[in-house]
């Protein structure tokens, strides 16, 4: 048990069976805001304008997230350096900036700071699995230099990798999560993800999931897969899911960056807060209790998944002082046909319209088909060629 005023740590809430709040996707949002380049999608803004991204942990601890993530998404130096990407910061100096912010607004409440790492360049262009550990060694270096709370190998599209990631974070001692971005078909090399999420719990993960690439639905459908793999095995985890906050019925295994609306034109997919609540009440009932988002998902979204399991977690978050319950707070609206909607049968069955009348609800995702040891994906520190460029530009035109 944790001492006297101690916070409990992320093992001792999912043992007692409560529910964790995770929080949303710091890459989209930061981007829309200004903080972001699409493309690399790096965090030097830690180190840049953390003012920024310390407002953002802030809005979604009041949204009710109890975890806050390091900013640290791609913060590693191969990926910091990739296709001649040039930075101001090194790899040391954001993650530790990084550590700070999440550090400094968890104390403003009750969460906890998990450190991040992702899938590496290195990976990508086949190189060693010493060398892909020592990527991950170098930032897993400033966790634990900076005390976060427990780590998470997070958005890995192949098992192997997030593997040796979750070897390297179990060096630590800390607690460790571990989530890939692939859906029910499994990783990109076709491991099912029930054997993904036995052989990332053989490999020291005690939390195992999935974020990012999926919509909720499909995120929580291959947890449950996850989940039967696991205890089929007769091992023993907690599950989380952290999908996108964007609607993918029309996405292949690659997920939504095979979708020609990424990451440029995906707002018509955005999911309502309610579809979020939806998401929220059919994770718990399929035996997760890490619950959060990834890219898309703003703050007003997580304080949806807070506010849909207020009764198992006892509370509402601060976020909603200013939301009542499915809508009642247009009853205090000036025009009636609006306080007409302060109830929860209209918001819960309701079926948005996008108002664009030419535009098709799915689209026909990119399907290149290709995956490590390709020689398209193999990657370098110089900046992309023209004549690379023409090559894919071609390749994109016959695809079509």
């Amino acid at each position: 048990m944790a001492p006297a005023g101690a916070k409990k740590g992320i093992l001792e809430r999912l043992d007692a069976g409560e529910v964790v709040i995770g929080d949303g996707g710091f890459v989209i949002a930061l981007e829309k805001r200004g903080y972001v380049k699409a493309g690399p999608w790096t965090p030097e803004a830690a180190a840049e304008h953390p003012e920024a991204v310390r407002q953002l942990h802030r809005e979604f601890l009041r949204a009710g997230s109890n975890v806050m993530q390091t900013f640290t998404f791609y913060a590693s130096d191969d990926k910091l350096e990739n296709r001649g990407h040039t930075q101001r910061f090194t790899g040391e100096q954001i993650n530790e900036a990084a550590c700070d912010l999440a550090r400094e607004v968890a104390n403003e409440g009750d969460a906890l700071v998990a450190g991040g790492v992702s899938q590496t360049p290195t990976y990508l262009s086949c190189k060693s699995e010493e060398e892909v550990k020592a990527i991950f060694k170098k930032q897993t270096d400033v966790f634990v230099k900076k005390n976060v709370d427990f780590l998470i190998a997070e958005y890995f599209e192949h098992v192997e990798e997030a593997e040796w990631a979750v070897q390297v974070l179990k060096s630590t001692g800390k607690p460790v999560a571990a989530t890939l971005c692939i859906g029910p078909e499994g990783d990109l090399n076709g491991v099912s993800p029930g054997e993904c999420a036995v052989r990332l719990v053989k490999a020291g993960a005690q939390i195992v999931g999935i974020n990012c690439h999926f919509d909720p639905e499909t995120c929580v459908k291959t947890v449950k897969l996850m989940k039967e793999g696991v205890e089929k095995a007769g091992l023993k985890a907690h599950y989380m899911s952290q999908p996108l906050g964007f609607h993918t019925p029309d996405c292949n295994r690659q997920g939504f960056i095979d979708l020609p609306e990424f990451p440029f034109a995906l707002e018509p997919r955005i999911l309502t807060r309610w579809d979020m609540q939806k998401y929220a009440r059919e994770a718990y009932n399929a035996g997760i209790r890490f619950i959060g988002g990834c890219c898309g998902f703003e703050p007003y979204h997580v304080r949806a998944l807070a506010e849909e399991l207020s009764p198992e977690r006892g509370f509402l978050p601060a976020g909603s002082e200013k939301h009542d319950s499915w809508g009642s707070g247009l009853t205090l609206h000036t025009k009636p046909w609006v306080r007409a909607r302060a109830r929860r049968d209209f918001w819960e069955t309701l079926k948005p319209a996008s108002g664009r009348p030419f535009c098709p609800s799915m689209s026909k995702p990119d399907d290149w088909g290709i995956t490590k040891g390709h020689a398209d994906l193999m990657q370098q520190k110089e900046p992309t060629s023209k004549e690379q460029l023409n090559a894919l530009f071609e390749k994109a035109t016959h695809n079509a």
